[in-house]
């Protein structure tokens, strides 16, 4: 199979783009700067045009039989303006997926993000069947792009992964990775609230299923481990991996949630604190398996990552 990786230097392109060569496939990774050539051999760079602006994707779906689309703004370093969003995950993506279909290409797998389904927090387990509620303007991009990719009469899989970890991870991970780090008790035995999560691997492995079984074919499916954790169980995790005791105070809640809110972090409170359990099980039901459990994943990241100093703006 010929597979075209957009935003291949990323977090979760280049190891998608190793996995899917080691497997056999022929990989074109398409990204910002070719000057980037930690691929394996075989695989072909090519450079991903800016998708601030209308985008020719002709020459990039050329010969190509499917279609991974990472591209997008996610944890950008500083504020986006909502054109911004709309533009590059939105819009980009309907015309990509309109070239798609007009180059016949045999399946289009859509990354979006749970974010296009529901806020930070749920006082429910989601499932596919609940109405989608973004509250974000990342969420809403997002969202409005699954249905340019639904309209655009390509064969599709649309994906929503939850928070993705792994070997330097990104976003609130990278905060529970750096705080789990400092050599001091931390306040959060008390933070019990489930959370669902996905260890990279499981989402490559998500892929590189929807990318050959007919069961996912045009569908949607929500992507997450097995198993949900708490935010006291993966600093204590982290922590045990590193050789170190877990070292949690059972700090009240509420007492913490004013913390939070003297210093205007509300939003970082909720993340901590809040409850998000999205099930895996629509896309378990059709044959996908996740590869490794929660447990394994996050002690394995610690040794594989380098902790930096990471700020709550």
């Amino acid at each position: 199979m010929r597979v075209l990786v957009t935003g291949a230097s990323g977090f979760i392109g280049r190891p998608l783009c190793a996995a899917l060569a080691a497997a056999g496939q022929r990989v074109r990774a398409a990204l910002r700067d070719r000057r980037v050539q930690s691929f394996p051999p075989g695989v072909e760079i090519v450079r991903l045009p800016d998708l601030a602006g209308p985008v020719d994707w002709t020459a990039l779906v050329d010969g190509m039989d499917a279609v991974v689309h990472l591209a997008a703004i996610a944890h950008a370093p500083r504020q986006v303006p909502d054109a911004a969003y709309d533009r590059v995950n939105h819009l980009a993506t309907a015309e990509f997926a309109r070239a798609a279909a007009a180059a016949g290409v045999g399946r289009f797998v859509f990354i979006s993000s749970i974010g296009a389904q529901s806020a930070t927090t749920s006082d429910h387990p989601l499932s596919e069947t609940d109405v989608a509620r973004p509250a974000k303007t990342y969420g809403r991009a997002k969202l409005a792009a699954e249905a340019a990719v639904r309209a655009a009469g390509v064969p599709y899989t649309i994906l929503r992964p939850v928070l993705v970890y792994g070997p330097d991870p990104k976003a609130n991970i990278a905060r529970l990775r750096w705080l789990a780090g400092l050599p001091l008790p931390l306040p959060f035995g008390a933070l019990r609230q489930r959370r669902s999560l996905l260890a990279l691997d499981n989402l490559i492995g998500a892929i590189r299923f929807v990318l050959e079984d007919p069961r996912a074919l045009n569908e949607t499916f929500i992507v997450a481990d097995a198993e949900t954790v708490s935010v006291a169980e993966i600093i204590a995790t982290l922590r045990r991996a590193a050789g170190r005791r877990a070292a949690l105070v059972s700090v009240p809640p509420a007492l913490l949630a004013f913390v939070f809110s003297l210093i205007s972090q509300r939003e970082k409170w909720e993340q901590l604190a809040g409850s998000l359990v999205a099930e895996p099980k629509k896309l378990m039901a059709a044959g996908w398996r996740p590869a490794v459990d929660a447990q394994t994943a996050l002690a394995a990241m610690v040794g594989s990552s380098t902790a930096r100093p990471i700020t709550l703006t």
